[in-house]
């Protein structure tokens, strides 16, 4: 077989592929909204997507992955992103840049989301998984910064940022959500907002000897 035929045939593959994880998930998120996350099944999952319970379990470990729209892709699309930062960014610089890509990449998917979002506070499993993945997803984007900034796997500093900046976005997105919209880019603007006040440290008037000074008076 030619490369280029072999290439084809991958390619096709992994488009093959990607339609099943994306007619997985689309099946997963209205099953669930029609009765409920805690109700669905994975027979009925793989049965609305027309798939065997058997290709469901390669694409999903459980039904709760499936209803948030778990893409692995997504994040070794973040990691990678960060890997090829332009090497004169700094560390906050490079994860607004991340953010901002993958807030353009979330466009198409603001409706799912939505939906996504109202479920996981009505069924504490998805609420569980929901956090389970985030952590995840930060060590695995710390542990890139880590790499990039030249610091040690267990340095508080880039866990430190990743952690921030991920707080921000969700501060961003819930004070969003109080103002009643629901377009990135209003998002965008909070998310800016959110990241200039890290820039600036939040509170540059922080006393660091306040502590020692309550200790000292505790003892």
């Amino acid at each position: 077989m030619q490369t280029e035929d072999v290439a084809a045939t991958g390619g096709r593959r992994e488009r093959k592929k990607r339609e099943t994880r994306l007619a997985l998930a689309a099946a997963a998120l209205r099953l669930a909204v029609e009765k409920g996350p805690d109700n669905v099944t994975v027979e009925e999952i793989s049965e609305a997507a027309d798939v065997s319970v058997r290709t469901f379990f390669n694409y999903f470990p459980h039904k709760e992955h499936a209803i948030l729209g778990r893409d692995p892709e997504d994040l070794e699309r973040s990691l990678n992103r960060l890997r090829e930062a332009a090497p004169e960014q700094s560390p906050l610089t490079m994860l607004r840049v991340l953010v901002s890509q993958a807030l353009e990449d979330f466009g198409d998917k603001a409706v799912d989301a939505k939906e996504r979002f109202e479920l996981v506070g009505r069924s504490p499993a998805l609420l569980a998984q929901f956090v389970l993945l985030g952590a995840e997803d930060e060590r695995a984007l710390s542990a890139a910064l880590a790499e990039r900034m030249g610091e040690p796997p267990a340095s508080l500093k880039p866990a430190l940022l990743v952690g921030a900046v991920t707080t921000a976005v969700r501060v961003a997105a819930e004070k969003q959500k109080l103002a009643g919209g629901h377009e990135v880019p209003g998002l965008t603007a909070l998310v800016d907002e959110a990241f200039a006040l890290l820039a600036d440290g939040l509170d540059p008037a922080y006393d660091r000897e306040v502590l020692s000074r309550h200790q000292e008076g505790q003892s």
